[in-house]
C-alpha cells in the first residue's frame, strides 16, 4: 500500500564501481540468497552501475550511480550525506579500499553501523607492505565498526599490518552456489568453443583480464608446455574467457609462438557454469587474491585447479588433493603442472571429486549468508563508534 513503512532495515553496499567482478559477484549471490523478509538492499557504485545489476533477481533494490571523478572522494561527500539521510540505511558496508572513505559520510549521516570488507589485495601493494596504504586505513579505523576479511591471510593484514583490534575483524568465506555449479557426469561441449571433440585436454582460465589477474602467464605456460611436448599439439587447446587489456597481449603471445589455432579467447561470456563444465582443468596465474570466487566455482563444478599461492587461494586448494599450487610468476612451474596433469586423467578426475566434496564441506553458499546475516543482525544495535 502507498505510503507504508517498509520495517525491514536497509543495507547500502558501496564499491567503486559496480561490474564484472569477483567481489561483486559476491554481493549479488548475497543479495540473492538472503532472505528477502530480513533486510533491504541498496547499491551505491561511486562511478558507473553497469548492467551486471541484472545478475540481481530481487525487484527491491535501488542503485544509485554517483560518477565520481578519480581521486579522493572528498568532493562527493556532500552528495553521500545527503544520499544517506535520504536512504536512512541501518548499516552501511563498503568494499575494499576505493570505498573505505564513505565511512566518514556515512558517520556523519548518522548510519548506526558501518562495515567495511577487504575482498583481495591492492594492486599497488600485493604483498600488503606498502605503509602508505597501512596509513589509510588506520586514518578510517575510528569511522568503521567492524571489518570482513575474506581470507585468513587478510585477517592478519588488518590484525597485524594495520592495526585494527582483532575482537572487530570476522573472517567470512565466499560461498559457491552449488546447485547452479554443478559437476557434469564428463566434460561437457562449450556453446560456441571450436574444441569439443572428447579426445581433446582443456586447460582454461575465467576472468577480468587485467594487470592482476596475470592471465598472460597462463598463455606464456600453454607455450611452454607444447614447446616441452610437441606431441600435445593434437591433444592439448587453451580457453581463456573474459575482456579486458590483456586479452590482446594474450593473443599476440600465442600468434607469435605459431599457437593461436589451438586457443581460443572470446572475450566477455555469461555462461560461467558452462564454460566451467567443459574444461579439463582450471588454471588461475593470479598476482594477487583474497578468496577467488571461480575457484570455488571450478571446484564445485569438479575441476581440478592450477593456481598461483597467492593470498587466499592456498586456504581453498588442498595441493595434491584438489589442484596444485604454483609461485606466481613461475611460468616453468604451471607449464609442468599442465603437462603433469594432461598425462593423468584419472588423477584429475579424482581432484575434481575432492573440490566438489571440500566446496559442499566448507564453502556453501549457505554458510557464507548465515554468517554475514549473523553480523548483520549483531550490528542492528550498534550506535556509537567502537
Amino acid at each position: 500500500m502507498t505510503g507504508t513503512v517498509d520495517p525491514r532495515p536497509l543495507i547500502v553496499h558501496v564499491m567503486h564501481r559496480f561490474d564484472v567482478g569477483g567481489m561483486e559477484n559476491g554481493i549479488v549471490n548475497l543479495i540473492n540468497h538472503m532472505p528477502p523478509d530480513a533486510y533491504r538492499h541498496a547499491i551505491v557504485a561511486l562511478t558507473k552501475v553497469t548492467d551486471f545489476r541484472k545478475r540481481i533477481r530481487r525487484d527491491d533494490v535501488e542503485f544509485f550511480a554517483l560518477d565520481k571523478q578519480p581521486g579522493h572522494a572528498l568532493w562527493i561527500y556532500p552528495q553521500l550525506f545527503r544520499l544517506l539521510r535520504q536512504l536512512r540505511p541501518a548499516i552501511v558496508h563498503t568494499r575494499n579500499l576505493g570505498a573505505l572513505e564513505v565511512s566518514v559520510p556515512a558517520w556523519a549521516a548518522g548510519v548506526p553501523a558501518r562495515i567495511h570488507g577487504e575482498h583481495g589485495r591492492d594492486f599497488d601493494d600485493l604483498d600488503g607492505t606498502c605503509k602508505k596504504n597501512q596509513w589509510i586505513r588506520r586514518i578510517y579505523r575510528p569511522f568503521v565498526t567492524y571489518y570482513i576479511a575474506l581470507s585468513c591471510d587478510l585477517e592478519q593484514y588488518l590484525t597485524q599490518a594495520v592495526g585494527i583490534p582483532a575482537k572487530r575483524v570476522i573472517q567470512i568465506y565466499n560461498g559457491v552456489d552449488a546447485a547452479r555449479f554443478h559437476p557434469a557426469a564428463r566434460r561437457e561441449p562449450i556453446p560456441g568453443c571450436p574444441f569439443n571433440d572428447e579426445g581433446l585436454w582443456i586447460v582454461g582460465t575465467v576472468g577480468r583480464m587485467q594487470a592482476v589477474k596475470n592471465q598472460t602467464d597462463l598463455a606464456r605456460a600453454f607455450v611452454q608446455a607444447l614447446q616441452t611436448a610437441p606431441e600435445l599439439r593434437q591433444r592439448l587447446r587453451l580457453v581463456m574467457i573474459g575482456d579486458g587489456p590483456l586479452r590482446g597481449e594474450a593473443l599476440a603471445l600465442l600468434e607469435q609462438a605459431g599457437c593461436a589455432d589451438l586457443a581460443w579467447l572470446p572475450g566477455e561470456r555469461n555462461d560461467v557454469p558452462d564454460i566451467l563444465r567443459g574444461l579439463d582443468c582450471f588454471v588461475l596465474p593470479s598476482l594477487a587474491e583474497g578468496i577467488s570466487n571461480t575457484i570455488l566455482e571450478a571446484m564445485a563444478c569438479g575441476v581440478p585447479v592450477i593456481a598461483t599461492d597467492v593470498g587466499g587461494n592456498a586456504e581453498l586448494i588442498v595441493a595434491g588433493t584438489t589442484g596444485t599450487l604454483v609461485a606466481s610468476g613461475d611460468v616453468p612451474s604451471m607449464a609442468a603442472e599442465i603437462l603433469r596433469l594432461s598425462q593423468q586423467d584419472e588423477k584429475t578426475r579424482e581432484m575434481g571429486k575432492s573440490g566438489r566434496r571440500l566446496v559442499e564441506q566448507k564453502f556453501s553458499m549457505e554458510a557464507m549468508v548465515r554468517q554475514y546475516q549473523s553480523l548483520y543482525d549483531q550490528c542492528l544495535g550498534i550506535s556509537t563508534l567502537q
